[in-house]
């Protein structure tokens, strides 16, 4: 049922301004679409309500879950800014131009295709919940995409798949990156969906009735040592996940150990570490499946102990361990520790990721004169690289950029004195010195990876110790542009040597 009720419902300690702001916001959008249909033939209102459902669902607050209610009345229906600063404020108001800036998004041919991510990473370098509000907005288009004209099918799938999906894996919205994808993976892979899907109806029932006898025997085993107040559950991997693994194993599913997965979810992080020593106490690991995300987190923040351990019934079971916090982190990312949200953000410690990821929110002011001072310092790096892309940028260039430097695996990187620089998978020693500063990479001469010397074509590892060794007399080589992986370093290196060959004519 679509009411005011079930969002105020959804809400967090919502005060009675809150309840009162969410009324508002519901009858302005109702009304103000009120002559609108969708393709389904439903009222528009429903994609609105939706929308605001999943910010809400999200955990986001009532100035957000309004603005996602309203977020489509000044493009579709006619109503003015001036009116909605009249009745919601600055705020709000700033909040819906940003999403309206997005427009349709229509990516109709390569260049519109730049241009409208450009737009996309210049509002989201303003304020994040900009973004948070295009994806809560994206997951009820594509949950409607069937009654969309078939001809446009592929298309929105396409660029769900390829930009939104892995935008929401780069902020930690795991619920939302898993959605994404599953929801575009039959539009643009049809014949590799059905694949997947008869591969997990076989695994499905035998697997889940494994999980409950092993998290019996779990919980038994945890409490006699004294870890109690534990919360389980089971993770069904996502079909485009698992499609994507089942590529890198030949489709040899007896190679894939995490189609399912126990989460195990204890107090404390000690616990998770305590808990781990147990379970391998009576049940042996499977080497090389131990993957500690507690100590060393992926650089999207996500957190949590992963083993792969050996049953008495013969099978192989995935099991992860985290916090509550933990869990909520990789379910809902930047989502989970915005300062405006009226739930409490959780403790300082291992949350340092996410000083890269969030605007400074207590600098928010909500007169439109100062809107400048929210485009602080915290915003991420790479969503200020792309806001900042310049617009002579070839569309093509641009969009395989995107896809190479942002939205690819992510590696952590740590200079000598502990700094952590996050590059892209296969990244070199090069990228790593110029993602430290141009004038490094401008002069290196050799790297050290764990105190050893190593070529500068090196394919760096996830948690390598990197020093980058520098002369002044050395400047980059034509040979380094075949080596680069990043496009910040390729521009470094083009720009040096074009300077070296104007310097060589000139004399």
């Amino acid at each position: 049922m679509r009411n005011t009720k079930e969002l105020i419902s959804l809400l967090d300690s919502p005060s009675k301004e809150d309840k009162e702001l969410i009324a508002k916001a519901y009858d302005f959008a109702q009304k103000a679409h009120s002559k609108q249909l969708r393709y389904s033939g439903e009222p528009y209102f429903v994609h609105s309500y939706e929308t605001g459902k999943n910010l809400a669902l999200l955990g986001m607050g009532a100035t957000v879950v309004t603005a996602g209610l309203l977020h489509d009345v000044i493009e579709d229906a006619d109503i003015s800014e001036e009116e909605i600063k009249k009745e919601f404020g600055g705020e709000i108001l700033f909040l819906i131009q940003g999403v309206t800036k997005l427009g349709k998004i229509r990516f109709q041919g390569l260049k519109r295709h730049a241009e409208s991510l450009r737009k996309l990473f210049v509002a989201s370098s303003q304020d994040i919940r900009v973004i948070i509000i295009k994806l809560a907005d994206r997951i009820h288009n594509m949950k409607t995409l069937e009654y969309v004209p078939e001809e446009k099918q592929l298309r929105i799938a396409t660029e769900t798949l390829e930009i939104f999906a892995p935008l929401a894996y780069r902020l930690g919205m795991g619920i939302l990156n898993r959605k994404l994808e599953d929801l575009s993976f039959p539009f643009v892979y049809p014949k590799e969906h059905e694949r997947v899907q008869e591969i997990m109806k076989e695994k499905n029932n035998d697997d889940v009735e494994l999980l409950k006898k092993v998290s019996q025997t779990i919980i038994k085993r945890l409490a006699k040592e004294g870890i109690t107040n534990i919360k389980t559950s089971y993770r069904k991997k996502g079909s485009y996940s698992l499609y994507k693994k089942l590529e890198r194993k030949n489709w040899d599913v007896n190679k894939i150990y995490d189609i399912f997965a126990l989460r195990i979810i204890v107090p404390t992080v000690n616990d998770c570490y305590k808990a781990l020593g147990i379970i391998h106490g009576f049940r042996r690991p499977m080497p090389g499946r131990i993957k500690d995300y507690i100590a060393f987190s992926k650089p999207n923040g996500y957190q949590s102990i992963h083993t792969t351990i050996f049953t008495r019934f013969g099978n192989v079971v995935e099991i992860q361990l985290r916090t509550a916090e933990m869990h909520e982190k990789a379910e809902y990312g930047i989502a989970s520790h915005l300062s405006y949200k009226t739930k409490k953000v959780g403790s300082e410690s291992n949350n340092i990721w996410i000083k890269r990821l969030l605007p400074n929110i207590n600098k928010l002011n909500k007169n439109e004169d100062n809107k400048k001072d929210k485009n602080s310092a915290d915003i991420p790096v790479w969503i200020k690289k792309l806001a900042d892309s310049p617009n002579n940028v070839h569309s093509k260039e641009f969009v395989d950029e995107l896809k190479k430097d942002f939205f690819e695996h992510r590696i952590f990187i740590f200079t000598p004195k502990g700094d952590v620089i996050d590059l892209p998978i296969d990244s070199s020693p090069i990228d790593f010195a110029y993602a430290i500063h141009s004038d490094i990479g401008n002069h290196m001469s050799g790297a050290k990876v764990h105190g050893k010397l190593v070529s500068l074509d090196t394919k760096l590892q996830n948690g390598d110790i990197v020093e980058i060794i520098t002369k002044k007399e050395i400047t980059p080589t034509s040979k380094w542009l075949n080596i680069v992986k990043t496009t910040d370093a390729k521009r470094h290196v083009k720009s040096s040597l074009k300077k070296q060959f104007d310097e060589d004519r000139n004399r």
